[in-house]
């Protein structure tokens, strides 16, 4: 059956028009994000939800959302989604970042030009009638100092537009290396030397607990008078009520906000104020970027269901559509591996130490990762997937490590997991064969050859004569039938491993023959992913 879409917010002819090329079921139905009773009712229907900023994916909506796989935000915010309850129900939440870079670092600049030359309150004037020329008193921008708080994408292409004006740009972002500083043609300061140094300062990062009222009222105070500040980036970021005092005061020249703190902005301390600049959120506002963004998360999201290509996701690692077609093997493996762990262990895990050999150790580590996580805590929950599986482990204070290494041994690569409980350690390995099979290759420091069926059973005993017979004997007795069997041993008279692979699950009648035989320390019926 083909994935089902919902678009509930306005997109694009075109980009409804993408998920029926690619073979999705999709409703257009535009008006239904902002009925949030009606939108519940519906929701469970659909695989994928696409979105704008009206529709808002609540907890509640989450809960109603059951067969719900991916939410996709035509746009780069995404307030207007749990993104915390979606990973709990294994949602993925993708935006679209790139699709408005350009539309948003052009308003930045316009912004700049506004309140450098003061054009909002000049045309006001004009146009009531009254020719006040030497009222409007502006500066130039050329050789000014432009300071760029966020030199990432946005603020990337801001800086390359502010040296086309001949401004001389520094930038203060923690994430930017000197060799990029170098390509961007811009000098790298902190935060304190930018705030000393800077005629105009815009502001290009996303709003988190670090970045969060960066432009404090202390940070407001550092600024060189005359100072003008441009915010198209993320409501929160300035201490607006402190800003509002600056311009009184004179300290602050300007300023030019497109986002505020609270939005819809009905009122706000900056507005009225002289040589201050407003604009209702524009920055994403163009022709060209409302179709970009639309027809990127369109294809975002039919990447995802019908290839499982993860792109642009906030709480999931991203992995492209040729990344899922190379990684799908290894992904099963990781799961694999950490489903055996999850049936093999009744105590609390503390700790997950993951081990990429060779060509493992190339792949997309945080999408292994995501699968083993995800493999172990489905033992217990069923419903937990990589999305969510992360976040999970994170609130039982699992602490998960990684180490990765050149190709070792007999294999071109392989992963193995070491697991700690308060009472034991567990290890096993595995890798994928040519032929694109998960195997598993070690358990409990055991050399086997298992390859990973749909149901197994996994039994431990003394190595001693007799053993293999009696287990195929008693599966027989059981009208149970073997697809495939691996032993391996410590050494002669040691411990002794066996996985038999079944065409069907393991009987519980079965398991109690085989334990009351006395032969078997260990006698675990398994199940995985087909």
């Amino acid at each position: 059956m083909a994935p089902k879409v919902l678009v509930s917010d306005k997109l694009s002819e075109t980009a409804v028009q993408i998920f029926r090329d690619r073979g999705i079921d999709v409703d257009f139905m535009p008006e239904l994000g902002k009925d949030k009773e009606k939108l519940a009712e519906v929701i469970g229907q659909y695989d994928g939800l696409a979105i704008r900023s009206a529709t808002k994916v609540t907890p509640s909506l989450l809960e109603k959302a059951t067969k719900l796989k991916v939410v996709g935000r035509a746009g780069i915010g995404t307030d207007n989604v749990d993104k915390e309850a979606a990973s709990k129900k294994g949602v993925i939440v993708m935006n679209t970042p790139f699709g408005n870079m350009i539309t948003t670092a052009e308003h930045a600049i316009a912004l700049m030009f506004a309140v450098a030359r003061q054009i909002p309150a000049a045309d006001a004037s004009t146009q009531a009638g009254k020719w006040e020329k030497s009222k409007f008193m502006g500066v130039e921008l050329t050789a000014k100092t432009l300071g760029v708080i966020g030199a990432g994408n946005i603020g990337g292409i801001v800086c390359n537009r502010a040296l086309g004006l001949k401004m001389k740009v520094i930038a203060y972002d923690p994430f930017l290396s000197e060799e990029r500083a170098g390509e961007l043609g811009v000098e790298k300061v902190e935060l304190d030397e930018l705030l000393k140094r800077a005629d105009f300062i815009t502001l290009h990062v996303p709003l988190t607990d670090s970045t969060r009222n960066i432009l404090s009222k202390e940070n407001l105070e550092k600024t060189k008078k005359g100072v003008r500040i441009i915010n198209c980036a993320r409501g929160g970021l300035v201490d607006e009520v402190a800003l509002a005092e600056l311009i009184k005061s004179g300290h602050v020249a300007g300023a030019a906000f497109d986002v505020f703190s609270e939005e819809p902005a009905t009122e706000n301390p900056l507005f009225g104020l002289p040589n201050v600049v407003c604009t209702p959120h524009l920055g994403a506002s163009t022709t060209e970027a409302q179709e970009n963004v639309a027809l990127q998360v369109a294809e975002q999201m039919s990447n995802y269901l019908m290839d499982g290509a993860v792109e642009n996701a906030l709480n999931m690692p991203s992995m492209t559509a040729e990344e899922a077609k190379v990684m799908g093997p290894w992904v099963k493996l990781a799961e694999a591996l950490g489903s055996f762990i999850g049936q093999v262990t009744e105590e609390a895990i503390e700790t997950i130490n993951i081990t990429y050999d060779g060509v493992a150790s190339e792949m997309n580590l945080k999408a292994l990762e995501a699968a083993v996580v995800a493999g172990i805590m489905q033992a217990v929950n069923p419903d937990v997937n990589m999305v969510s599986a992360p976040l999970i482990a994170k609130e039982r204070g699992i602490q998960l490590s990684k180490t990765t290494q050149d190709a070792s041994g007999s294999f071109e690569g392989y992963i193995k997991l070491d697991i700690q409980t308060v009472e034991k350690y567990r290890t096993i390995a595995g890798t994928v064969f040519s032929d694109g099979k998960p195997r598993f290759i070690q358990i409990k420091g055991i050399t086997i050859d298992a390859e990973v069926g749909e149901h197994m059973l996994y039994t431990t005993n003394k190595d001693v004569p007799g053993i293999i017979g009696k287990l195929g004997t008693l599966l027989a007795e059981h009208n149970e039938n073997i697809a495939n069997f691996t032993l391996g041993r410590t050494d002669a008279g040691g411990d002794a491993i066996a996985m038999t692979f079944l065409d069907t699950p393991v009987k519980a009648e079965t398991v109690k023959a085989l334990k009351d035989s006395g032969l078997f320390q260990r006698v675990i019926p398994l199940h995985f992913k087909a």
